[in-house]
């Protein structure tokens, strides 16, 4: 891609004038916004020397990261562009899923805890993002967010939290898998973005973590992926109703360029059965699984 370099701890010069390339202070380290050599309204947000999001300008309902639209498939699959959505991101980065959020359910309501105040500003200020209460954007730690708010007040949680590779640990426990459970209505749906290596060992533990606590559970992931070929992403889900039901899912997952698969509960339980849940008192790298 090509790219305009400004200086390195470059600010915004004007507020609400959009992107403009080049690399911004944040308040837990950097940001630099890269023009899409492909597509003239495209960006794509760097965070500490890592890819996090891209966002189209002109068409909130194109998702560039394939997680980004498996996510959103799921999410499609079980409701209407009708619902009146109750949302909770967490990790906002450049706000791509919630803005296809709101676009896709135009009567939904959606907050998106960022730790980052700063990046939070940038954010608004870059890509024009909706208003609250379309998308409320709230500063602070997600965990203690999601842990502040009222039992059955939420349809979807989307956990999408990254320092560097790695999800922070305290996100990913049966203790903070229990409290969002807590926030969601009876049938609502938990969703977590999982990065892991070929030994897959980081997503059996989230996936037994998630199937002790929900009735269902269903994992999106390309196949070289699931079959430890490869590092990247794997979603998985958990509910109290079944998912991944309708039989446009599967089909939606094939198209793009990495067509991915979806399993069904009793595959991911398969595949999380030798594998411990994460706690508060036993670190990752303690989590060993089951011989």
């Amino acid at each position: 891609m090509g790219r305009r370099r400004t200086p390195k701890n470059a600010e915004p010069a004007v507020a609400g004038v959009g992107p403009a390339a080049g690399t911004y202070r944040t308040d837990t380290g950097t940001a630099e916004l890269i023009p899409d050599g492909e597509n003239p309204n495209g960006w794509l947000l760097m965070l500490n020397g890592v890819q996090s999001s891209h966002v189209d300008l002109a068409d909130p309902l194109r998702l560039d990261f394939e997680y980004m639209r498996w996510i959103m498939a799921l999410v499609q699959d079980r409701w209407p562009a009708a619902e009146k959505l109750r949302t909770l991101s967490l990790g906002g980065a450049a706000c791509a899923m919630p803005r296809y959020l709101v676009a896709a359910f135009p009567h939904s309501r959606n907050v998106v805890v960022e730790i980052d105040g700063k990046l939070a500003a940038y954010v608004r200020d870059w890509f024009d993002l909706p208003r609250a209460p379309l998308l409320k954007i709230r500063v602070g730690e997600a965990r203690q967010v999601t842990e502040t708010l009222s039992e059955s007040s939420r349809d979807l949680i989307i956990r999408d939290v990254f320092a560097g590779a790695v999800t922070p640990h305290a996100l990913t426990t049966a203790e903070f898998t229990a409290a969002a459970r807590k926030v969601l209505v009876p049938d609502g749906v938990y969703v977590v973005n999982c990065g892991d290596s070929p030994a897959l060992a980081t997503a059996r533990r989230e996936a037994a973590t998630i199937a002790a606590a929900f009735t269902h559970t269903a994992i999106i992931a390309d196949p070289p992926m699931l079959k430890g070929r490869r590092s990247g992403n794997i979603i998985i889900a958990g509910s109290d109703a079944p998912l991944g039901t309708g039989a446009g899912l599967p089909r939606a997952l094939l198209g793009g360029a990495m067509p991915a698969q979806l399993w069904n509960d009793a595959r991911v339980r398969q595949f999380g059965q030798s594998a411990l849940p994460l706690t508060d008192t036993v670190p990752h790298s303690d989590a060993a699984p089951h011989p």
